[in-house]
């Protein structure tokens, strides 16, 4: 059934006189009878009831919907007196309006509101936890929220009584090149992780790899392009090889222009000058490497690195293998038979030196057909694991492998030359060049000996390009002057200070030189067997030409014993 009744001055927060409310009551009953309420019915301090704690809201929430009535009746039925009919047809969205419409003193003295959501707006004490040197431990309010927050500044604590308010989120923002992992099922709390590597922070919550050729910038927001580097003259790498190549340089002119000089002199002659000047001539590239493996590299650059990076060591080894045949032919022969071997003319000489020349040439011509010089920059080289150290090598698009290659041919002339040298060892210091030749094989190969696993053991290293390409320069400088200094410059020495030993000495048939060497060496085995270890040899200088046993052709001491 319906009851209609007015209510009171506190529930319309208005004189009764002057606005009635009326409240719509619904309720269902096991009959017919009806329950009338006077409402002067009041629960007093006596009272055996005991009120629910929240029957407050209840209160409140039973006078927002009298009030939303009251207002709503008061708008629609502005003329009679309780419910018309434009209520009865209003509908619940309607009567939801006027309900978040309200505004009262609730039963606890305080105001009721709802917001657009309908909400009732939120009332809190808010307490601290604090130390009381009086009270003790205990909660203390230091604020209120009522749709905004109160605080008591002042009354506030924080640890080891600091003054300055510490922050109170979950997670701080991230900084640049840091990337947010949101904890699971909080999704306002995160932990940063730094983009690492050669990553870079692509957006708030990822890091992505920068391309091959860049890095990350120093924040990590970007990429950046990788520094490009290569050998630069200044460098202490540079600097050593340079100055001992100019000095190689200034010391080769200097042999040759004097050789020159001297050209028709018994010293030069004896020395072979054909291949003397083939010789200087593969010493004097061997300086010049030098600058090619220092210079910026280029097409040309590296199309002339790989013709003569092998080309002057085969000139000086092919010369120096042609000269050290021919003595150990001479003299071998010379023990079997009193005629001279084939190919002893300088003519010959030059013949086979240029034929040794022409493999590596060769070579290098295949080379450029399979292979054509290029420049790259390699990014592997230098890619340390932090990425502000990372550069890139300009070089030149030859391998490890094909610069062995290159100097390969001219390895195994010197191993060739050296084992020849070997053998000529016993002839006698007098009659050859044989003991120069082979101390100078010896210690080349005691410097490329040292040489390899130098080169192939800095392969890993970040300064791979400063080491091997100063080991390989220094090896071949320090090639080319041992063999400088230990054949040409004594020859220098007693033309230019000592010309009194540069004469013609009398001239000896083939076979006089040759039993003449060959007595000396057999006398010098025995001078041990002899008293105080002296030895006397008798040579034949006395054959006649007109001898039988000397038919062949005379020749010029000097110019048998090269």
């Amino acid at each position: 059934m319906q009851v209609l009744k007015p209510l009171p001055m506190s529930m319309s927060g208005r004189e009764p006189s002057t606005t009635v409310t009326w409240i719509q009551v619904l309720y269902m009953e096991p009959s017919s009878s009806s329950v009338s309420v006077s409402g002067q019915e009041r629960i007093g301090i006596d009272s055996k009831y005991e009120q629910e704690g929240k029957v407050q809201f209840v209160i409140d929430a039973m006078y927002a919907m009298a009030h939303a009535l009251h207002n709503m009746q008061r708008d629609l039925c502005p003329d009679i007196s309780g419910i018309c009919p434009e209520m009865e047809l209003a509908g619940g969205k309607k009567l939801l309006k006027y309900i978040r419409s309200v505004s009262f003193n609730g039963s606890a003295g305080t105001s009721v509101t709802f917001n657009r959501n309908g909400d009732a707006p939120g009332r809190y004490d808010l307490f601290q936890y604090q130390w009381n040197n009086v009270t003790g431990a205990g909660y203390r309010v230091i604020g209120q929220w009522t749709e905004t927050l109160q605080l008591s500044m002042e009354e506030l604590q924080w640890p080891r009584g600091e003054l300055e308010i510490p922050s109170s989120v979950c997670s701080l923002p991230c900084r640049a090149g840091e990337r947010k992992k949101v904890v699971k099922g909080m999704p306002c709390c995160w932990h940063c992780e730094p983009c690492d590597g050669y990553q870079y922070q692509s957006d708030e919550f990822s890091c992505k790899l920068c391309a091959y050729n860049m890095r990350p910038s120093m924040n990590r927001t970007s990429c950046q392009p990788i520094p490009i580097i290569k050998l630069e003259w200044h460098s202490p790498w540079a600097v050593i090889p340079v100055f001992l190549a100019m000095l190689g340089i200034i010391a080769t002119i200097f042999v040759m222009a004097t050789f020159i000089r001297y050209n028709d002199t018994p010293i030069v002659r004896a020395s072979g000058r054909e291949l003397s000047y083939v010789l200087l001539t593969g010493i004097f590239l061997c300086y010049i490497i030098t600058f090619l493996m220092i210079a910026k590299p280029d097409v040309g650059v590296c199309a002339f690195r790989r013709i003569f990076l092998g080309l002057g060591m085969c000139i000086s080894y092919a010369a120096l293998l042609t000269k050290t045949n021919r003595i150990y032919r001479i003299f071998e022969q010379g023990k079997q038979s009193v005629t001279a071997p084939r190919m002893i003319s300088p003519t010959s000489q030059l013949v086979i030196t240029f034929s040794l020349i022409s493999v590596q040439l060769l070579g290098v011509l295949i080379w450029f057909g399979v292979d054509p010089p290029n420049i790259i920059i390699d990014f592997d080289e230098q890619r340390t694991t932090n990425p502000n150290q990372a550069r890139g090598v300009l070089k030149c698009d030859i391998t490890d492998l094909q610069i062995i290659c290159s100097l390969g041919y001219s390895i195994l002339l010197m191993v060739t030359c050296t084992v020849y040298a070997i053998k000529t060892r016993g002839v006698p210091e007098n009659f050859n060049e044989a003991k120069p030749i082979g101390f100078t094989m010896y210690t080349t190969c005691i410097v490329w000996l040292a040489f390899i696993p130098i080169f192939f053991g800095t392969a890993q290293s970040a300064e791979k390009l400063y080491i091997q390409t100063t080991t390989l320069t220094i090896s071949m400088n320090l090639s080319a002057s041992v063999a400088l200094g230990l054949l040409y410059m004594p020859k220098v020495y007693i033309i230019i200070f000592h010309p009194e030993l540069n004469v013609q000495k009398r001239k000896r048939s083939f076979k006089a030189v040759v039993t003449a060497a060959t007595m000396s060496t057999r006398l010098s085995h025995k001078a041990s067997d002899r008293p105080n270890g002296e030895a006397k040899t008798e040579l034949c200088e006395n054959v006649e030409p007109s001898s039988p046993a000397a038919k062949t052709k005379y020749v010029s001491y000097n110019d048998v014993v090269i």
